[in-house]
């Protein structure tokens, strides 16, 4: 027990120095305050696209962050939690169904993680994001394929969008029940699919992604008919 514990720390540290690479690189140029920045929810069928932003203080490294794909749940929260406490400082910037349908996932995608990087209470000196480069921001920028994966500041985002949208569409199952949508978070399974044929879209599905586009649930028995379900947004 204690070599499988000793073998998961060293594990953990030696993936902590490799996730750290970069920004022990930035750090060493002169660059202070390094934000990751990613993204979560850009192909679900229903609710917001959100992205965080993230700053930790040079040389401060939290073991276990990693890609939030690779971990499960339950650690994911208590990673996240752990996150939010340390960091320097963090954000998250959401853009609506509504805002999604009108100027397409990839610029919603592209604007959610502006509003995360404007909302940070500490001003960048350098943004770190996965696989691509924002539009808007005055600030050196570099763009990392599979950064989420490779880099310790863009995982830690990773792991704040991720439960910060996850957290959203627990909140959404309760105000638009028969969905599911706290099991599937708004991606497109069969479950969810089925929900949406059944009772239609609701206020928080995109009507540019299919099957919730208009003129798909012609000849159905809800067709017509408004979604009955509240319409306060959650807190």
């Amino acid at each position: 027990m204690v070599s499988r514990a000793r073998s998961t720390a060293q594990r953990l540290s030696w993936r902590l120095r490799k996730l750290m690479s970069l920004e022990r690189e930035l750090w060493g140029q002169g660059y202070v305050r390094i934000a990751g920045v990613d993204e979560a929810g850009a192909g679900p069928l229903a609710g917001p696209v959100v992205a965080a932003a993230v700053v930790f203080e040079p040389e401060v490294g939290l073991k276990g962050v990693d890609d939030s794909k690779r971990l499960l749940p339950d650690r994911r929260a208590a990673i996240g939690a752990l996150v939010r406490e340390r960091a320097l400082c963090w954000s998250v910037g959401r853009v609506e169904p509504e805002e999604i349908d009108r100027i397409n996932i990839y610029r919603a995608c592209l604007e959610a993680m502006r509003r995360a990087v404007e909302g940070l209470a500490h001003r960048p000196d350098y943004v770190l994001v996965d696989a691509r480069t924002i539009p808007g921001i005055d600030l050196p920028q570099r763009g990392l394929v599979g950064g989420d994966g490779l880099c310790h500041a863009i995982a830690a985002a990773s792991i704040v969008a991720k439960t910060a949208r996850d957290a959203l569409m627990v909140e959404y199952e309760a105000l638009y029940p028969g969905y599911g949508f706290a099991e599937h978070k708004g991606y497109a399974t069969a479950a969810h699919r089925e929900a949406i044929r059944k009772l239609g879209p609701s206020p928080i599905h995109r009507r540019s992604f299919e099957p919730c586009r208009p003129g798909l649930f012609d000849g159905l028995d809800h067709a017509d008919a408004d979604f009955r379900g509240p319409v306060r947004e959650p807190a």
